[in-house]
């Protein structure tokens, strides 16, 4: 078997392409290293990423110092579970969830600049992925290599399963390589050639027309994400509601719980005394039998 290096640098380069190029290159490179039959088929048995892996796959390679600040917090987040520190739990997990959400709308705005528009339901498995990378160690790293093929999952009690997420056994403890996204060119000027189109106005209504069904799209698009959030403000308000009310009823019922407290204490008090009492009469009582029986016994 080959040394796993020349794999990863191969397959880093290929998961860090546009995701419709991803075969041809894969094809074209099987060829290239034909003579290499070993490497050849551990190139061809590379897999494409799924939409939401190549959006994780993307982000950590167009801003990876983003990507840390994740990881980071996830750390810490899993140091205050091991120290059951309550107050930075909770912090840490507001943390993770506004940064989840946060960076997934990044990872779709980059996407969106590489053409590829993305569901709410991609949404949520990049999502998803980044908050198992904060959750899991091993999550972690298969996310900073950059070669995921496909989303992750975890609760955060060690049954994750990565067999099958990242594309090579190696790819854990591998660092993607940061590719920032290519600017214009400054010294790059366009040649122009004026040269007369007599299908100008049929391309433009065309262009127009796709413009529009494009932009059509996109609004059907966000108008269901627009409802599926709607839809979540108002389950939560209603939870929330109905949290207060237990509270409420909570707060009620332990006032009377510390009033009857009261009353059992101020009667305990009572019983105490008289037990104590009794005792007493007990002791004097034993007392004057024992005299009667020494006085008995001398007769």
């Amino acid at each position: 078997m080959p040394d796993a290096d020349p794999l990863l640098e191969i397959a880093d380069d290929l998961y860090a392409l546009p995701l419709a190029d991803f075969t041809p290159a894969r094809d074209a490179l099987v060829k290239e290293h034909k003579a290499d039959k070993a490497l050849a088929a551990l190139i061809k048995g590379l897999r494409k990423a799924s939409v939401a892996a190549w959006v994780v796959n993307l982000l950590v390679r167009r801003d990876p110092d983003q990507v840390d600040q994740v990881l980071a917090v996830g750390e810490a987040l899993r140091e205050a579970q091991d120290n059951l520190d309550a107050t930075q739990l909770r912090e840490f997990t507001k943390q993770r969830r506004q940064l989840t959400a946060s960076v997934t709308t990044a990872a779709r705005r980059m996407a969106r600049e590489e053409g590829v528009r993305t569901t709410e339901s991609v949404a949520e498995q990049v999502e998803a992925t980044l908050t198992a990378a904060m959750l899991e160690p091993d999550a972690a790293r298969a996310v900073r290599s950059g070669l995921l093929v496909t989303a992750l999952s975890a609760t955060g009690l060690g049954d994750l399963d990565l067999s099958g997420a990242v594309a090579l056994p190696e790819a854990l403890g591998f660092s993607a390589k940061a590719r920032p996204a290519p600017g214009p060119d400054p010294t790059q000027r366009p040649q122009l050639h004026v040269v007369p189109d007599p299908d100008a106005d049929a391309k433009a209504r065309a262009a127009a027309d796709e413009r529009l069904a494009d932009a059509r799209a996109v609004l059907k698009e966000h108008e269901k994400e627009h409802r599926a959030a709607r839809r979540a403000v108002e389950k939560l308000q209603a939870r929330t509601l109905q949290v207060q009310s237990e509270i409420d009823e909570l707060r009620g019922r332990l006032a009377i719980l510390e009033d009857t407290l009261e009353e059992v204490d101020e009667e305990l008090a009572e019983a105490e005394a008289a037990q104590a009492e009794v005792e007493e009469a007990v002791d004097e009582a034993r007392s004057e039998v024992e005299e009667a029986r020494e006085a008995r016994e001398r007769l």
